[in-house]
């Protein structure tokens, strides 16, 4: 298993209130429903249910992550359902202050040794977009 962490983020909530919120996944549609359409664009395509996030990623299709597991009020995990190989989102919230949470978000993938060069890249970039997610979506 190779591991991409994303750039952590600050976010303007307490971890309990901000792990309250995510825990339901369907939280990020709403307030991704809301937001202009650059930065819509910007994320790219996703969508939301109560506990699965579907990403239609060019050149691999549509890959759908199912909440498989939930550490009230640090940790929430994410199993790609439909991947041909491995893959889980780890979204770990820790305090950075009473008023702010530090996430950080980590994909965790089973990739062959001689296409880490080739993809690698691009699951890293995907590791900083969740990051960059929280922030757009939670940040105020």
């Amino acid at each position: 298993m190779t591991t991409y962490s994303g750039k952590p983020a600050i976010v303007n909530q307490p971890q309990q209130q901000l792990y309250d919120k995510i825990s339901n996944l369907s939280s990020f549609q709403e307030r991704l429903d809301a937001m202009p359409q650059e930065v819509k664009d910007r994320l790219g395509e996703v969508s939301f249910s109560d506990d699965k996030i579907l990403i239609n990623a060019p050149a691999v299709g549509q890959i759908t992550f199912a909440v498989s597991e939930k550490i009230a009020p640090s940790l929430l995990k994410l199993t790609a359902e439909n991947s041909p190989v491995p893959f889980f989102i780890s979204m770990h919230l820790n305090p950075e202050s009473e008023a702010t949470t530090r996430v950080s978000t980590d994909l965790e993938v089973e990739i062959p040794l001689m296409l880490r060069p080739m993809v690698g890249s691009k699951l890293q970039e995907a590791a900083d977009k969740f990051s960059e997610m929280f922030t757009t979506l939670f940040g105020n």
